[in-house]
């Protein structure tokens, strides 16, 4: 099936099976590989994306479902927030190995778009279901705190 996406702000029309998960479109027929496939049942969040400026988990979002939307990948994250995001993560040393850190930065940026200033509880909330194999839980929430500050 043919359908018109937005991606990373570029029209863009792609012919793939209407019930193929948005991860594979993304990887497969657009050749964009930020967007990482962990775990295929929406638990570990290494395939988020922005489907309309939200945060959601690319594995459980049909193609079908993106026509005529608008979907943004880590390759095309851009503007004020996500270079306040990209740029704590820089200097507090966040990333280890570095599989999970797109979507942990797609899910800050989300976050930051809806709540500047976030809380603690906040920030669990919203990044709860990223997971992190190297544990670099407390120094994500801190980048987090330090992109608030600085956006």
């Amino acid at each position: 099936m043919a359908m018109t996406v937005t991606i990373n702000g570029k029209k863009t029309s792609v012919d793939a099976d209407p019930e193929t998960p948005l991860l594979w479109v993304l990887r497969d027929e657009l050749k964009l590989t930020g967007t990482k496939f962990g775990c295929g049942a929406a638990l570990c969040g290494a395939c988020t994306v922005h489907l309309d400026g939200e945060a959601v988990r690319s594995c459980q979002i049909q193609a079908r479902d993106c026509d005529g939307r608008e979907v943004t990948t880590i390759e095309g994250l851009s503007g004020d927030v996500a270079k306040a995001v990209q740029n704590a993560w820089l200097k507090l040393d966040v990333v280890q190995c570095g599989y999970c850190q797109p979507g942990q930065i797609m899910s800050a940026v989300g976050l930051l778009n809806q709540i500047p200033k976030p809380t603690d509880d906040d920030i669990n909330k919203a990044m709860d279901g990223n997971v992190c194999r190297c544990a670099t839980y407390h120094r994500i929430r801190a980048a987090i705190h330090e992109a608030a500050n600085s956006a």
